[in-house]
């Protein structure tokens, strides 16, 4: 991201009618919340936080909320077969159904969004327990993902309202390191890319940061586009992307396929020490995609000093990247569903703004090969 680039973000925050302080949570619909939650606690190394289901009051859905430092993510099902969730689930597989955004004040920010034409997904609704009150809003964007809205400055319980504290003293799983959401990415269908840039300039007052055409993110085969998009202060950033012609099907198109509609693809995750972090989260089962061993033939040559240890990196498949700001390590999980869906970043910035163009290559051709030997390519 050139020095310009970052001026503009810096007078935009001045400016910004939807000041988000950042990601709140991430919520999955899931066909078994209880099991999901036990994967990412066992291996991912989030810790329990509060549940929600039959014993609080809510009758149609149960929800296990996990976290590690500032990422919660929470797992929902559905009770019973003729909801909305249930329905989701039929039709996505386990999948995205919410990216929550922390805001200041939960009723401005729909207001501000729904008059320059985001759909309304929920009113503002007050929310109160003994512990205080939690004001929660919401707007459709892409497919079926939505973006809830949530003011907690008043609220001072464990999760959110209808939640009760959970804990589990038979889980010894430690924390890996993982500390934020770094940004998430959305897939959309041909020729959708743009018009959902241009849904979150004018309705959420984003700016289009950083954009790839099918010259950059493209294989002998298949090719995607992206645009990146960021808030005034940064703290939320959306990728989005949309396939591009190529030989054969796209990552992009097969996701589509199977998700069966446009939807969140990955969710990138923030470490201060990735070698750490990854070799914890394959201690227990996480599976990533791995580029061929000449990757790291002339790293050093092609992304100048870094201050880790190349054969570690070389050893765990860690990528390296450098912009005009500093450099990147980054490394992505292999689907961690059946469908080849929903994957997960860790990514690890030390001073880059980017999103590891020079990488590009290395892992689509990666992922081209996971593609094969599923016969999707």
């Amino acid at each position: 991201m050139s020095a310009i680039v970052a001026e503009q973000l810096k007078q935009h925050a001045q400016t910004d009618f939807l000041p988000l302080q950042g990601t709140d949570y991430v919520e999955f619909y899931a066909g078994n919340a209880k099991q999901a939650a036990h994967f990412y606690i066992t291996a991912f190394g989030f810790q329990p936080l509060a549940y929600s289901g039959p014993e609080t009051g809510v009758k149609d859905k149960a929800s296990y909320a996990v976290r590690q430092n500032k990422l919660t993510l929470v797992l929902t099902t559905p009770l019973r077969s003729n909801n909305e969730i249930a329905h989701h689930i039929y039709k996505h597989g386990d999948g995205v159904k919410f990216l929550a955004l922390k805001v200041d004040d939960a009723t401005n920010a729909w207001n501000e969004t729904t008059q320059r034409g985001a759909k309304s997904y929920m009113a503002p609704v007050k929310m109160n327990d003994e512990k205080g009150e939690l004001v929660m809003s919401g707007i459709h964007t892409y497919g079926e993902v939505v973006h809830l809205f949530i003011e907690r400055k008043n609220y001072n319980g464990a999760f959110m309202p209808g939640f009760r504290a959970w804990s589990n003293p038979y889980f010894k799983a430690e924390e890996t390191g993982l500390l934020y959401v770094d940004h998430c990415v959305g897939n959309v269908g041909w020729k959708q890319m743009n018009p959902w840039v241009k849904f979150y300039e004018e309705v959420m007052g984003f700016r289009n940061i950083l954009t790839f055409d099918d010259n950059d993110i493209s294989t002998e085969y298949s090719a995607l586009m992206s645009k990146v998009m960021s808030n005034g202060n940064g703290y939320v950033k959306f990728p989005i992307n949309e396939p591009a012609e190529g030989k054969k099907k796209s990552q992009v198109e097969e996701y589509l396929e199977f998700y069966d509609g446009e939807g969140v693809q990955h969710v990138a995750m923030a470490t201060n020490n990735i070698v750490e972090t990854v070799t914890a989260l394959r201690s227990r089962g996480v599976e990533f995609l791995k580029v061929p061993t000449t990757y790291y033939d002339d790293l050093l040559d092609r992304v100048g000093k870094i201050d880790e240890d190349p054969v570690p990196l070389k050893e765990l498949g860690i990528l390296v990247d450098r912009d005009e700001e500093g450099y990147l390590l980054q490394i992505f999980t292999k689907p961690v569903e059946d469908r080849p869906t929903l994957f997960f970043e860790i990514i690890q910035r030390k001073g880059a703004k980017s999103f590891g163009k020079g990488n590009f290559k290395a892992l689509f051709e990666a992922i081209e090969r996971e593609q094969e030997a599923r016969g999707n390519l």
